[in-house]
Formats: structure tokens, C-alpha cells, sequence
């Protein structure tokens, strides 16, 4: 996922790619409810397909401009198709479904690791799947010579991993406290401050088509914000079922000073 991310940055501008990140959602929202066998309710499934038409509105934009360099041309089906579009498209399944998996670690299976112990376990795989690709490529040697070395040891380099470290930590705290619906959610409201960020930084002009699916994204985020998903812990659920336990009660038939017949609770 990590290696997809830079290659798909390189080939989109941020904004664009953040969008077409958002059709994570729908699809966490299959995979959330094919892992925790969960049915989403209407409102939900209603605001994860008007997010996912924010995505549409912001690339009609995109198609249509490489539409029109392609008109003196013939063109085809595979004209529209591009290499970086799957690249995506992979990146958005991985980032789906490792989402989802993570968080029912987090919460069923792996609920008594500690989470920090588990973010290592993940750094650690991270490190070997690394290592493995450099050297099917042969360039493991390479990675580890000066000059190499020399390049990573830079402030913005620097910058950049402790930002993603971060990233993944607070990540498995939001998933271990809410869910990976949300979670997607959050990352869409990117939008709006990517889109100016992008307009100061880099210059990139900010279309009506772009403050339209941010308008539509912040539409999506507010209804799904009236009924969210809930989606508790192992632990969390077994400690609910206990105090209902200890505060359940049993009926006595007591009488009161007035000579009156009445019923008290009596905690067991």
C-alpha cells in the first residue's frame, strides 16, 4: 500500500487523488459488512453512495479534458484506461480490506495484544515485505551503500517517515476506538484543505467541479454523521453484558408506611 501511494502521488495531483481515494468507502463499507456480518442501514449505504458521487463530479472534470486532447485522434476503449487508474484502484482495495482486517484484529482475535505491540508487529512485516522486493530486484546491496544512506538522512525525508509513523499509530487507535467506516470518512474531509493547501502551494487552480464534490463529500459526512456505524470491542461488549448483569434487579413486594403494597428493586 505504501508503495502504491508514492507511485499514485506521482501520477495524479493531490487533490484528484484523494478523491479517487474516497471510493474506499463503498467499498469498506462491502468488505466491513462481509467481515463483522454487519447490515448497513439505509441512511449509511445513502451517504457512502453520495460520497462516492462527489468522486464522480470531481473527475468529469479530469475526462473531460483528456477527452478533448484526444479529439483530432481516434480513440477507443482503451484509450480511457491507464496503467496509474489500476495502480489506484489496487491501492483502494488494499487500503479497504487491510483496513477492515486490522480493526477486527484489533477488536476480536488480537483484542488482548497491546496495541503498540501490535503496530510493531506490522512495522516489522513492513520491514521484511521491503527487504524481499530489494532483493528479487536485485538491489539490495544498493540500498545500503552511502550514498543511499546519505539520502534518506535529510529533514524533509525525515519528516516524512515520522508523519507516516505517526499516520499508522493513530490509525490503529482510531480503529481499536471507532471503526474503519469512519475512519474513511475522516480521511475524506482531506479534501477540503488539500483543494487550498494545493491552490497556495503548488499553484493548482481549484475548479467548480472540485468545490462541488467538496460541497457533495461534506454533504456525505454530515448524513453520515446522523446515524453512524457502532462497532464496540470484544472487551467492550463483554464488560456491557456485565454491568447489565450486576445491574439487573430482582422484584420484592414490600409495604409501605401508608399500608400501601408496593415493588422495590433489590441489585443482585
Amino acid at each position: 500500500y505504501n508503495n502504491l501511494q508514492f507511485v499514485n502521488l506521482s501520477a495524479y495531483d493531490p487533490t484528484t487523488y484523494y478523491l479517487l481515494l474516497q471510493f474506499r468507502v463503498v467499498v469498506t463499507g462491502v468488505v466491513f459488512q462481509f467481515v463483522f456480518k454487519k447490515k448497513l442501514s439505509g441512511v449509511q449505504w445513502g451517504s457512502l453512495l453520495l460520497l462516492t458521487l462527489g468522486c464522480i463530479i470531481k473527475e468529469v472534470r479530469h475526462d473531460v479534458s483528456h477527452a478533448g486532447s484526444l479529439s483530432k485522434a481516434e480513440t477507443s476503449f482503451i484509450d480511457y484506461l491507464d496503467i496509474h487508474l489500476f495502480f489506484i484502484m489496487l491501492q483502494v482495495f488494499s487500503s479497504c480490506f487491510a483496513g477492515v482486517y486490522n480493526e477486527f484484529l484489533l477488536k476480536d482475535t488480537g483484542v488482548d495484544v497491546h496495541i503498540m505491540m501490535a503496530n510493531v508487529f506490522m512495522y516489522l512485516n513492513s520491514i521484511v515485505c521491503n527487504v524481499l522486493v530489494l532483493a528479487f530486484r536485485g538491489q539490495l546491496l544498493d540500498a545500503f551503500t552511502p550514498d543511499s544512506l546519505m539520502s534518506i538522512v535529510q529533514p524533509g525525508v525525515i519528516s516524512i517517515i515520522i508523519n507516516n509513523a505517526a499516520i499508522g499509530i493513530v490509525t490503529s487507535l482510531f480503529l481499536r476506538s471507532l471503526n474503519s467506516i469512519l475512519k474513511t470518512f475522516a480521511s475524506a474531509l482531506e479534501l477540503m484543505f488539500t483543494a487550498v493547501l494545493c491552490w497556495l502551494i503548488f499553484g493548482i487552480p481549484v475548479d467548480l467541479f472540485t468545490i462541488l464534490a467538496i460541497f457533495i463529500v461534506s454533504a456525505a459526512t454530515y448524513l453520515y454523521a446522523q446515524n453512524p456505524v457502532v462497532n464496540k470491542a470484544r472487551t467492550e461488549v463483554e464488560l456491557d453484558v456485565k454491568k447489565k448483569i450486576e445491574g439487573h434487579g430482582v422484584e420484592t413486594n414490600e409495604e409501605s408506611p401508608s399500608g400501601h403494597r408496593h415493588k422495590s428493586i433489590m441489585s443482585v
